[in-house]
C-alpha cells in the first residue's frame, strides 16, 4: 500500500522539521509520500481559495487511490482506530490518499468526493500543525500494528 499526503501549503520551518521527522521514522513503517500543493492566498473570497486549491489538489491526487479527507466533520479514530484502518487499507492494496486542506479548510464538493472523513477531534488547529499530528498519528498507528514500544 503507498500512501499519500496530499496538504495545502507549504510548512513553516519549525513545522516542516518535525513532519520530517516523522516522514523518516514512518518511512521504516509505511511506503509514504507527501504532495504538497500551492494556498490560494490571494482569493477573494474563503470560498474561490477552497474551489482552487481543491482543483490543486484534485490535479495530485494519485489515480485510484481511495480518498479520506481530514475535516471536522469526519468519524474521529482513536490511536488504535487509527491503526485498525491502516490494517484495513494495507489489507485493500490500494493506494490512500489522506487529504488536508489549507486555513479554509477543504472545498465541499472535494469532500463529497472523499470515500472518508477522518477528524482530529473538534478543535481547530492551524493547518500546519495538523500535518504535523496526522504525520505522528500515523507513525503511532504504525507502531502499534508492529508491536512496538512507542504507544503508551
Amino acid at each position: 500500500m503507498k500512501l499519500w499526503l496530499c496538504a495545502v501549503g507549504r510548512l513553516r520551518p519549525a513545522f516542516r522539521e518535525a513532519a520530517d521527522d516523522y516522514i523518516r521514522r514512518l518511512r521504516r513503517v509505511i511506503d509514504l509520500a507527501e504532495i504538497e500543493v500551492r494556498e490560494a492566498g490571494k482569493a477573494p473570497q474563503p470560498v474561490s481559495a477552497q474551489r482552487t486549491e481543491a482543483e490543486r489538489l484534485s490535479a495530485r491526487i494519485p489515480a485510484g487511490s481511495r480518498t479520506i479527507a481530514l475535516d471536522r466533520s469526519g468519524q474521529p479514530w482513536s490511536s488504535a482506530g487509527l491503526a485498525g484502518q491502516l490494517q484495513r487499507w494495507r489489507e485493500a492494496a490500494r493506494p490512500v490518499a489522506l487529504i488536508l486542506g489549507g486555513s479554509h479548510g477543504l472545498d465541499p464538493g472535494l469532500l463529497r468526493e472523499c470515500q472518508e472523513r477522518w477528524s482530529l477531534g473538534p478543535l481547530t488547529l492551524p493547518h500546519q500543525l495538523a500535518r504535523v499530528i496526522v504525520l505522528e498519528q500515523l507513525y503511532r498507528a504504525g507502531t502499534i500494528l508492529r508491536g512496538e514500544p512507542y504507544h503508551k
